[in-house]
C-alpha cells in the first residue's frame, strides 16, 4: 500500500511574460505550465485545481466570502520496513539443524545431593 502526502498550492493570478507569448491565455497557460514543472522535479504529481470558499474580513465586523483557486499535488510517501532484515555477505549461511535425536535407554533417575561439610579452616571433608 502506498501512501501519499499532499501539496495544496494557490493557482496562479498573472501570466508570465516571454518572448513569442502575445495573448492572456497564453501567458497564463505559461505561468501554470512553470508551476507544474517545477513541483513535478521535485517528485509532485499533480491532482487537481479546486475552487474554495473563504471567509474574509470586510470593514471592521463584517466578512465576505471570496473564492480561491487551489492545485492539489501529491508523492509518494517512501515506507520504511523494519521487518527486513540485512543480508550480512561476510559471514557464510548458519546450517540448517535436522530433528533432535530421541535417546536410547531411561534417564537416570536424581535423588538429592549429597550434604557437604565446611570444616573451622573453611575446607569441604566429605
Amino acid at each position: 500500500m502506498q501512501r501519499y502526502e499532499y501539496k495544496v498550492i494557490p493557482s496562479p493570478r498573472r501570466g508570465e511574460k516571454s518572448r513569442g507569448v502575445k495573448t492572456t491565455e497564453d501567458r497564463f497557460a505559461l505561468a501554470l505550465t512553470s508551476v507544474l514543472n517545477d513541483l513535478g522535479r521535485d517528485g509532485w504529481e499533480y491532482i487537481r485545481a479546486d475552487t474554495l470558499p473563504v471567509d474574509e474580513r470586510a470593514g471592521f465586523t463584517g466578512t465576505k466570502t471570496t473564492f480561491q483557486n487551489m492545485l492539489v499535488f501529491r508523492r509518494v510517501i517512501e515506507v520504511e520496513t523494519t521487518s527486513v532484515r540485512p543480508v550480512l555477505e561476510d559471514h557464510p549461511p548458519m546450517p540448517r539443524l535436522g530433528p533432535a535425536e530421541v535417546p536410547v535407554g531411561s534417564a537416570p533417575a536424581l535423588g538429592p545431593a549429597n550434604p557437604v561439610q565446611v570444616t573451622a579452616s573453611g575446607l569441604a571433608a566429605e
